[in-house]
């Protein structure tokens, strides 16, 4: 949870907002940013003197407080003291966007800054990747609705959504991100556990778009925590138009006993597209020297994996030989067979759908 104490660390640059909130709400705006300043400038004293170095967070938000309440002050108008929270919330949401949707690591180098000799291995870097991106749509929501607060609802109404509101959310994600770990150590994989995966298959953790930013231990990324990792498929069509389909053994985890795509693989780490595609070809049906057509990639989540699947098609089919235990049959069908049995449960639900797709492409031999 090295997010969690990130945030931690970050979060007492909020105190000063709270503070004025409160003592505004007893004594008025300019008692409460007396108080408030004091509260922030105490904050960073004792910071100072504790780990001698200067919060600019705290600063940051301190600043914002006194210059934006000023004006409403002088303007008699409270909006612009209202806009306050909003305004610091988007420069959080632009630190984690950066980080989580560019190469450049602003939060990592917080981390790093912060909380000195904490080395993350690759598996937690992903985890953590991932947190962020959840805590960078949590912010934004929670920055709309102060937004949408300061000039729709009441200054009650406000006061809730800017102070308390902010904490419960996180309070809420973090404490789900605790017994989700809790669930993970159940299942015999804590942190201090993560070299026992040495000896097993490595999986590179990527985002949508295909990039890597990490890798992980094939079982846990099939421990259902939605860890994205590529896989490779290929379909073989025949001359007739009739498309190759395995039978998946019956000891199979998942979807045991159903027909499925030809060739269907993970990625290993390191591995590049096309390396695994003829790897998982010759492994599962015996293909060689075959020749394919990239169709596109898509996102895949069932109730144990999350997968970004790239898909083919091969018309190289006289290739075709069984000599594996993976796949206990394997036939063409046409497709009114496939179109009898769709839905019946004889075919794995990830095949239906891209099945679909490839009737959308009209794909002829």
């Amino acid at each position: 949870m090295k997010q969690a104490e990130l945030f931690k660390k970050l979060l007492p640059g909020f105190i000063p907002l709270f503070v004025f909130i409160i003592a505004d709400e007893f004594w008025g705006m300019k008692v409460g940013l007396i108080v408030a300043l004091l509260i922030g400038v105490g904050e960073m004293c004792f910071t100072w003197f504790r780990e001698k170095r200067l919060d600019r967070f705290v600063l940051l938000d301190t600043a914002l407080l006194v210059a934006l309440s000023g004006i409403s002050i002088l303007l008699e108008n409270e909006i612009f003291f209202k806009l306050k929270p909003a305004l610091i919330e988007l420069i959080l949401c632009a630190i984690l966007g950066v980080s989580v949707f560019s190469s450049i690591d602003i939060v990592g180098a917080m981390t790093r800054k912060y909380m000195k000799g904490v080395e993350m291995n690759e598996v937690q870097e992903a985890l953590f990747k991932r947190n962020l991106r959840n805590l960078f749509y949590i912010v934004v929501l929670h920055t709309g609705l102060v937004f949408y607060s300061a000039f729709y609802m009441s200054k009650e109404a406000w006061a809730f959504i800017s102070g308390g509101l902010f904490y419960i959310l996180f309070f809420i994600y973090f404490g789900f991100e605790f017994f989700r770990n809790r669930k993970l150590a159940r299942n015999n994989i804590p942190e201090s556990q993560v070299s026992s995966f040495d000896n097993e298959e490595w999986l590179p953790v990527v985002e949508e778009d295909g990039k890597v930013i990490g890798k992980a231990p094939r079982s846990i990324c099939h421990k259902g925590d939605k860890i994205l990792h590529p896989v490779v498929h290929l379909h073989v069509f025949n001359s007739n138009g009739h498309i190759y389909l395995q039978k998946r053994p019956m000891e199979k985890l998942v979807q045991p006993g159903k027909w499925d795509t030809a060739v269907g693989g993970h990625i290993s780490f390191g591995e590049d597209l096309e390396t695994a595609l003829r790897r998982e070809a010759f492994e599962e049906i015996g293909l060689e020297n075959f020749s394919a057509k990239p169709l596109g990639r898509y996102r895949w989540d069932s109730d144990i994996e999350s997968e970004l699947v790239y898909y083919f098609i091969s018309y190289d089919f006289q290739k075709i030989r069984l000599h594996s235990d993976e796949v206990v049959e394997g036939r063409f069908w046409s497709p009114s067979q496939i179109e009898k049995q769709m839905g019946q449960g004889v075919f794995t639900p990830n095949f239906e759908f891209e099945y679909r797709l490839l009737k959308k492409g009209q794909i002829r031999s």
